[in-house]
């Protein structure tokens, strides 16, 4: 998880108005501004092969790709967060350059740190996007990537894939082989 920053509480234009000014991205949650920690670079690999393959896949269509320095505005629970990789088709969200409201596909890969507040907390807030399809959570220790599908009756349901499984995102239609997403990682990183 993010570390909190000693500041008095912040509104959201206050803290947009503040993290344009800023080397480091934070991220925002009721008034509560948190330092994004660094990543390691397998956790880099990863999300830049998971973006490379939805890129390619997604060119020239409606959807749009977007890494890890995108802010995704999550407004029912007046947060802001910087999720690894998202994917968003709304018109609305391809007018605003700054940040995103309504992605399909949000995916995060996980590390110590971080792994329970993406897989509890932080997917409580996205679950507040009306229409965010399939939450991504990749793990580059177990090889495995656990992707949450929102149903029509609007339940979440675990679709988990391990080892050599081609991860499916029904929501972009895209198949992704193991190999592909966990590509050019040292065979003792993983």
């Amino acid at each position: 998880m993010a570390r909190p920053q000693h500041q008095p509480h912040l509104t959201a234009d206050d803290y947009l108005a503040w993290e344009a000014t800023q080397e480091e991205r934070h991220e925002y949650l009721d008034g509560e501004v948190f330092a994004m920690a660094g990543a390691e670079d397998r956790h880099v690999m990863v999300a830049g092969n998971l973006y490379m393959a939805l890129r390619n896949h997604l060119r020239g269509g409606p959807c749009k790709t977007y890494m890890s320095d995108m802010r995704l505005h999550v407004a029912a629970s007046n947060a802001y967060f910087y999720p690894d990789v998202l994917v968003t088709c709304d018109a609305g969200d391809h007018a605003s350059r700054l940040s995103k409201s309504q992605p399909t596909l949000v995916a995060e890969v996980l590390s110590t740190g971080t792994a329970s507040y993406d897989r509890g907390a932080k997917f409580a807030h996205y679950r507040h996007i009306g229409r965010l399809a399939e939450y991504v959570l990749i793990d580059i220790d177990r090889r495995a990537t656990d992707v949450y599908r929102k149903g029509a009756d609007g339940l979440w349901v675990l679709h988990p894939f391990a080892g050599e499984d081609t991860v499916e995102l029904a929501s972009v239609a895209l198949r992704l082989p193991a190999a592909e997403l966990f590509a050019d990682l040292e065979p003792d990183a993983v």
